[in-house]
This record gives C-alpha cells, structure tokens and sequence, in this order.
C-alpha cells in the first residue's frame, strides 16, 4: 500500500541525511515531490534516481534563508503538481559548537537563520497552499537538543534554534487547525547523518547514552515522518514527536 499516493510533498535539506532517506521513502510510497537545498549536483542525482525508478520529483537548489528563493520553490511546487498537501522542512546545521562567551555573533545568526529562520520562511509561503489543500501537514526537524536533553555544553545556538522550532510548531498547530492544517515537529536523538561526529570514539560514547544503545539511521526518521506527513496522523498535531532511541530519558 502506497500511503502517500497522490499527495504532493516538498522536502527541504533533501541532498543528504534524513532529507535524502525521506525523498527516497516518499517516492516509494507514492508521491510527487519537489526538493530543495543548496547543493544542486546532490539534487539532480537524487532525482534522477527517483525518476528513473518510475517517481516524480523536480528539484530546485537554493539557500533557504533567501526568502525568494523560498517563494520560487514553493512555487515550482505549485505550478509543476499544481497542490501541496505536505510540507517536510528539515535543512539544518549544527553550526560553529564553542562557548557562548567565544561565539562570534555571526556564527550565532548562521546556526538560527539556517535552522529556524528558515523554517519560519518556509511556513510563511507554503501555509497557503497547504491551507488550499484542506488537509495540509507541516512538519519541522527539530532534535532532541534543546527541547529534551539536559544541556549540551558548546551548542547554545543549536539548542536555540531547534528548541524554537518546537515552540513554532506549538504555535501554528494552533493558529492554523482550524483551517484543516496540522503542524509537528521530528525531535531526533543521535542519527548517521553527514552532519554527525565520524571520530568512532565519539561516536560510541553518543551511541551508549541512547536507551537503544546505537545510533539511528536516518531512515528510521523518515519513516516518522511519513507517518505525520500521512492520513494515518490525521487526528495529530502540535505534537513533538521523539525519534530518539531513548536518549531524552537516559541522558
């Protein structure tokens, strides 16, 4: 059974990681995709692979932070499917990690317009159409730094930003149900991601602090959104969803 059949989705941070595994899994279970993020080669291959294996997809590579370039992907949606039904924002970075009293004040606005501001731009120009679409899904990739863990020294902005993204989707879960849209966040633990430590010895003591004793792929994430992004979530919202392997409870 394909659960996404027919619905048109937009995925952000689709070059790699959970974006990626997401694109691949959505294609699979049925539906026409748009994807943006800003390496153009990592798109057209993902693609062309999804095409190739009897998909639809079309991509346009940009930096999310640029509000027109937000508006030209939402767009490309629009005028290529001609609906959006859901809506997956889930570029980010973990920024420059550091003590607050060394952190450039630069380093601080690239780590939150890269995660939060984005998505805030995001939202402000697919609402409409998920809006239009009588059951639109909004879906943000928060983690569980920031919103769960205890404090992670060194990465105050990440904490920010991606807490932020919770209370975003606390907020518009609430300001746009009634017009049939729901709004969650992922809060992902650890994940085999581009962006994660590849020192094996980090990577072990990040591993032993999750009640799963691993990292996740980031497959097992995209499988949770599938479910948000589907009718089978129909009746969620305002939801922030732990795809973490238990580390918000053993850490």
């Amino acid at each position: 059974m394909q659960h996404l059949s027919g619905k048109t989705i937009l995925i952000t941070g689709a070059s790699s990681g959970i974006g990626e595994a997401a694109a691949r899994l959505f294609a699979a279970e049925g539906a026409n995709l748009v994807l943006g993020a800003r390496r153009e080669t990592h798109l057209a291959r993902i693609t062309d692979e999804i095409t190739a294996s009897g998909g639809k997809a079309r991509f346009l590579a940009g930096d999310l932070r640029d509000e027109s370039y937000v508006k030209a992907l939402t767009a490309l949606t629009l005028e290529t499917f001609g609906a959006l039904d859901a809506a997956f924002n889930n570029a980010g970075t973990t920024g420059k990690g550091g003590a607050l009293m060394e952190m450039a004040e630069e380093d601080w606005h690239e780590t939150l317009d890269t995660n939060l501001t984005s998505a805030f731009l995001c939202a402000k120009h697919q609402l409409p159409a998920l809006i239009e679409s009588g059951h639109g899904s909004l879906i943000f990739t928060s983690s569980f730094v920031g919103p769960l863990s205890g404090g992670m020294p060194g990465m105050a902005a990440y904490a920010a930003a991606k807490a932020g993204l919770v209370g975003l989707a606390h907020a518009l879960a609430s300001e746009y149900g009634a017009s049939g849209v729901r709004v969650n966040a992922l809060l992902p633990g650890g994940t085999d991601t581009p962006i994660a430590p590849q020192d094996p010895g980090i990577r072990a003591m990040i591993a032993e602090r999750h009640a799963l004793k691993r990292i996740g792929k980031p497959e097992e994430v995209a499988r949770a959104a599938l479910f948000l992004a589907s009718d089978a979530a129909s009746f969620v919202t305002g939801t922030a969803l732990r795809t973490d392997g238990g580390v918000s409870i053993t850490f």
